[in-house]
């Protein structure tokens, strides 16, 4: 994939524009619409382009440990601020969460696929 990234080329604009959208609609849905299956669906979508086109072979390694940390910290954040702000607070902020993890983990996985291939072609 290292080759579709390059001087001049447009895979890094989509990848940056992917993340950012999938940020805004999953804050956007996160608030109006927690448990959407569509939404959930596109996220995910989102998220695998982003592992493809937006994670260098350099940066594999700082977006898995960042994503892993974010994925299990996560969770455990909604339960600290829900306990602190019940409420309003905690449904809208779970719901945030969750869908940034939908994101977040199809586009680790794919990064960690690309990197497990990139292991077992150099051997």
């Amino acid at each position: 994939m290292s080759g579709m990234v390059g001087k001049g080329s447009f895979w890094p604009v989509i990848g940056a524009w992917a993340f950012l959208i999938g940020l805004v609609v999953a804050v956007l849905a996160g608030v109006f619409a927690p448990g959407s299956a569509m939404v959930g669906l596109v996220l995910g979508v989102i998220g695998v382009v982003i592992g493809l086109v937006n994670v260098t072979e350099g940066e594999a390694v700082t977006f898995l440990v960042a994503a892993i940390a974010f994925v299990v910290s996560s969770s455990s954040l909604v339960a600290v601020i829900t306990s602190l702000t019940p409420g309003v607070t905690g449904a809208w902020l779970a719901g945030i969460l969750s869908y940034v993890n939908v994101v977040v983990a199809p586009a680790a996985a794919v990064v960690a696929i690309k990197a497990i291939y990139g292991v077992s072609r150099s051997q």
